[in-house]
């Protein structure tokens, strides 16, 4: 099983884990804090050198781009999600997600594209209602210079097993302190973790 997702970096990262795993869902450790280009998806590993290839194309000729995370939203009724919203960076994830999936791994998509950071999934209806409420107010931007490609291993945790560098990112303007490869730039203050 693979996916391609944009990693949330850190403290956000890792603050956002803690707060899934606090509300009870029990893949938040199995799972990084992401944003997702590519559900998982089953692949034959004969296609997945071409994959890995196309990946690399869509990368060359990326540009970095600023993300914010801003407020929170639920899939619910229809499904029992409460996430983090984009409200900014949403349109370039769209177009991105279009183009990863236009290569020898191609998925139709259940649901409409709707970029998002999940914090709970498939949880009470209470712990949805309480990770809702208690990061309403979480804010965070950073400037997104790859993607990356995850494999779930035996045990169901997803690791990233190789990063993809956008092509332009280097003399971006957006990137003031670009650090190389797949590193996640310093993210940019933006009201910080919640209190509480």
């Amino acid at each position: 099983m693979i996916g391609v997702s944009i990693a949330v970096p850190e403290p956000y990262g890792s603050l956002l884990q803690q707060r899934r795993a606090g509300y009870g869902d029990p893949l938040a450790y199995c799972i990084p804090t992401h944003v997702t280009l590519l559900p998982p998806t089953e692949v034959d590993t004969a296609l997945l050198p071409a994959f890995r290839e196309h990946l690399a194309e869509v990368a060359a000729t990326g540009r970095a781009f600023p993300m914010r995370l801003e407020g929170t939203a639920s899939f619910r009724p229809v499904t029992p999600v409460v996430f983090v919203d984009l409200v900014q960076g949403a349109l370039h994830c769209a177009e991105l997600q279009e183009r990863v999936r236009s290569g020898p791994v191609r998925r139709e998509l259940q649901f409409p594209y709707h970029p998002h950071v999940t914090i709970g999934h498939g949880i009470p209806d209470e712990a949805l209602d309480r990770a809702e409420s208690e990061l309403a107010d979480f804010a965070a931007a950073w400037t997104v210079n790859c993607f990356s490609l995850y494999e779930q291993d035996d045990e169901g945790v997803w690791r990233s097993v190789r990063d993809y560098p956008f092509g332009g990112a280097a003399g971006h303007a957006l990137v003031p302190h670009q650090t190389g490869a797949c590193e996640p730039l310093s993210p940019a203050p933006a009201g910080g973790p919640p209190h509480g």
